[in-house]
């Protein structure tokens, strides 16, 4: 497979599941079983933050050690980007009206003009930004030092590790706002197609992020220790309380285990 082949379809591949999840709204009657939907929280959780250590924020350490005058403060770059990714998403919450279906916690300015469907919309569109990024910094990385014919952990195979994983997790994301537009809209159809739309800002993210990383190496700490920052307050903000369910508190928890442990295989193994 071709370079460029390899790269198309890794930015594309979280998109996909994202449609491919909303799906399930043609699956399920009314709405995911509790225990399932705990389990997919976790699981999401738990791939987020594998690769925000595995595949972002160590190879960001390792890059800042190459580039003056970071080489004996490596972790600073990466600490900035990370807090400045957290605060992107911290900004994003106040200024976009939306609502965390998991959490059923409504932020952003109060608006009487959008429905609790679009909101959850919302919601879940945010959230595919940082992924989105998240893929498109480690593509065009890789392809960067590929080019440069540097020695680098990153690796195009292990940006398709990562973006594998985006795709898993994108699964029951994708699952996540359909079935609750269903139940807002009504219509199967309208549900699929809102759900599938809010996974389209991913590939474009990604998009963004591969010409960003590709053209700008410099940036490459920061940019990768951005997303992995931004991946993280999504963790922390809505998928763990999410998954924490008082009717089956031990199902997240197992479900964070095993996401993290496939994402970590995947880059491991891929890288």
């Amino acid at each position: 497979m071709s370079d460029e082949l390899l790269i198309i379809i890794g930015l594309s591949l979280g998109g996909i599941g994202t449609v491919i999840g909303a799906a399930f709204v043609f699956i399920f009657k009314k709405r995911i079983p509790s225990q399932l939907n705990t389990i997919f929280l976790g699981f999401s959780a738990g791939v987020m933050i594998a690769a925000s250590v595995w595949s972002l924020l160590i190879p960001a350490i390792e890059q800042a050690e190459t580039v003056s005058p970071f080489e004996n403060v490596a972790w600073l770059p990466a600490l900035i980007g990370f807090l400045c990714g957290g605060l992107f998403l911290f900004a994003i919450d106040k200024i976009v009206p939306h609502l965390h279906g998991a959490t059923n916690e409504e932020e952003g300015p109060h608006t009487r003009k959008l429905s609790r469907g679009w909101k959850l919309f919302l919601a879940m569109t945010i959230h595919n930004i940082p992924e989105g990024l998240a893929v498109g910094f480690a593509f065009g990385a890789a392809l960067a030092l590929q080019e440069q014919h540097a020695t680098t952990s990153m690796t195009l195979i292990g940006a398709m590790a990562l973006a594998i994983g985006m795709f898993i997790q994108n699964l029951p994301e994708g699952a996540a706002v359909s079935m609750p537009l269903f139940s807002e809209t009504g219509s199967r159809r309208r549900a699929f197609n809102l759900g599938a739309f809010s996974g389209l800002v991913e590939p474009v993210f990604a998009v963004v992020g591969f010409f960003l990383a590709f053209e700008i190496v410099v940036l490459l700490p920061w940019l990768l220790a951005f997303a992995a920052g931004a991946m993280i307050y999504v963790v922390a903000e809505e998928l763990i309380p999410g998954a924490n369910s008082e009717e089956n508190p031990h199902l997240g928890t197992f479900g964070v285990m095993a996401g993290f442990a496939i994402m970590m295989v995947l880059d491991v193994a891929l890288g």
